[in-house]
């Protein structure tokens, strides 16, 4: 199974849109099971270092992210970083995160940010051993038209990342799962 997690918390959100497409597209592959979580929807509570790592829904998304054999985060980049709730889940969630494969989804307002993933990915690899992709997708306003993207170069670098979470996270399955 593979993850979306949509992390914006805006209903219409450019970002979303980038998660629904990239789902979409995760359902449609031969054998893909794909499951879209979207933060604005399933709701987690901020990170308190208290009863928040009991919140029914943490626990399972927690459990979701241990079953995933891949996963795609989608955010949109605010001041140069991902947004509060990516990162809000990476800690609620933890060690769950450890040895996936993961790729990341950036809607940004502008050209100047697309290193804006680069905190969260550290993390991932270096608290949780983490695989990040490097073909990560960055789209500025410019990609969408409306609801929807309306640049095939961006459809298209989706479309890569899609195919490469499917074939790395096949490559580096244990042989026994």
């Amino acid at each position: 199974m593979f993850v979306v997690f949509s992390t914006s918390l805006n209903p219409g959100s450019r970002s979303r849109i980038l998660a629904n497409f990239a789902h979409e597209r995760l359902q449609k592959a031969s054998n893909s099971k794909s499951r879209l979580i979207d933060l604005a929807i399933t709701t987690i509570p901020p990170c308190d270092a208290s009863g928040c790592y009991t919140d029914p829904n943490v626990v399972k998304i927690s459990k979701t992210i241990q079953a995933a054999q891949g996963i795609l985060i989608a955010t949109p980049i605010y001041n140069y970083n991902v947004s509060s709730s990516a990162k809000n889940l990476v800690e609620l969630t933890g060690k769950a995160w450890t040895d996936k494969v993961v790729g990341f989804l950036c809607a940004a307002g502008g050209e100047g940010s697309y290193m804006g993933c680069m905190g969260l990915a550290n993390s991932l690899m270096l608290d949780f051993r983490t695989l990040v992709l490097p073909r990560f997708v960055y789209a500025t306003g410019d990609a969408f038209a409306g609801d929807q993207i309306g640049d095939t170069e961006i459809e298209n670098r989706i479309m890569g990342l899609v195919e490469q979470l499917m074939a790395v996270s096949q490559a580096t399955m244990p042989p026994d799962a």
